[in-house]
């Protein structure tokens, strides 16, 4: 599906501040000053948690994320590998333990993570690589997340309408009970209201929120 086409399917319900391109430039110079700045003071950490994936278990210190992005478009994210080596050869098996209708897959005390990757997941931490794709452009801070390539394709139109704007890393569904949500028509409902609502001052009260949340090590 085009962007045109996702634009469409959302129509009167797209905020008119996506039309204005003196706030989406605002947005996107946000994301980058910021994601840099992130990404330099942040090294020290980068290593150390490098350095743990490494010795906590075999495999890759970043997990290789193929997604979805803007309009449909593909592109490679990463993430801190959180989970065994093997752990998409696992997930066919515990399919029917999914605790989320629809595309997506989630399971509460998922054998796949690892002991380090559930204190990562718990503080976010697993995320932190997703900054270098915000610097890149493929993120923003603040957006709908972005699915897997596997679970675009059984995407419904309107679930496909969450890829009008450019994926975040945060948006309203993290702030939102995120790990009581079991319906992803629910998330994807908060997806399009953030598309909806948006504006610079929504961005802030999310990344605030999103820091409140990682702080208290609501992650899972």
């Amino acid at each position: 599906m085009s962007t045109t086409q996702v634009e469409g399917l959302v129509g009167q319900g797209r905020s008119s501040n996506w039309d204005k391109p003196l706030l989406v430039t605002c947005k996107r110079a946000f994301d980058f000053a910021v994601s840099l700045l992130l990404l330099i003071l942040l090294a020290p950490l980068f290593l150390v948690l490098a350095v743990a994936v490494t010795l906590s278990s075999h495999g890759p210190v970043f997990y290789r994320w193929r997604v979805v992005g803007e309009g449909g478009r593909h592109f490679t994210g990463y993430k801190f590998r959180s989970m065994y080596s093997n752990a998409d050869e696992l997930k066919q098996k515990l399919q029917s333990l999914n605790e989320m209708s629809g595309p997506v897959f989630k399971l509460t005390n998922d054998p796949r993570v690892t002991r380090l990757g559930g204190f990562l997941r718990r503080y976010s931490l697993d995320e932190l690589p997703q900054i270098y794709s915000v610097l890149k452009g493929d993120m923003s801070l603040v957006g709908p997340r972005p699915p897997l390539v596997t679970e675009y394709v059984r995407f419904t139109d309107y679930q496909k309408q969450k890829l009008a704007v450019k994926p975040g890393i945060t948006c309203l569904w993290q702030v939102s009970g995120r790990n009581d949500i079991r319906d992803f028509d629910d998330w994807v409902r908060l997806d399009l209201e953030y598309i909806r609502r948006w504006s610079l001052q929504l961005d802030f009260w999310i990344l605030m929120r999103t820091a409140r949340e990682v702080f208290a090590g609501s992650g899972k």
